[in-house]
């Protein structure tokens, strides 16, 4: 039995470091919620500029949408349609290459 604990606990605290100190994955901090259903209608003259906090924040009052979903370059997102979300594809260089609701 006791050994039985031991092994746990070498198991458990290596991973329990791993995950108090790590990074955040996304390199852009997500920007306030804005209201409602997504409209990116209105958001397609942001492709090409540069993303940052303050893009993200303008895309949400110019789309309506409640949520961004920053999508860098070879990174995998859900299929999961959700109609107040916003997401924006950018390249290596920040450069917004799409604006999609879903």
């Amino acid at each position: 039995m006791m050994e039985i604990r031991l092994i746990m606990a070498a198991v458990a605290l290596p991973l329990a470091a791993c995950s108090a100190g790590a990074p955040p994955a996304e390199t852009l901090p997500p920007p306030p919620s804005a209201e409602g259903p997504c409209n990116a209608d209105g958001a397609q003259g942001f492709v090409g500029q540069t993303a940052s906090a303050e893009t993200g924040a303008a895309l949400l009052r110019a789309t309506g949408a409640r949520t961004l979903r920053w999508v860098a370059p070879g990174m995998a997102v859900t299929m999961d349609y959700r109609p107040d979300r916003l997401t924006v594809s950018y390249d290596a260089a920040y450069r917004i290459e799409r604006v999609s609701c879903g």
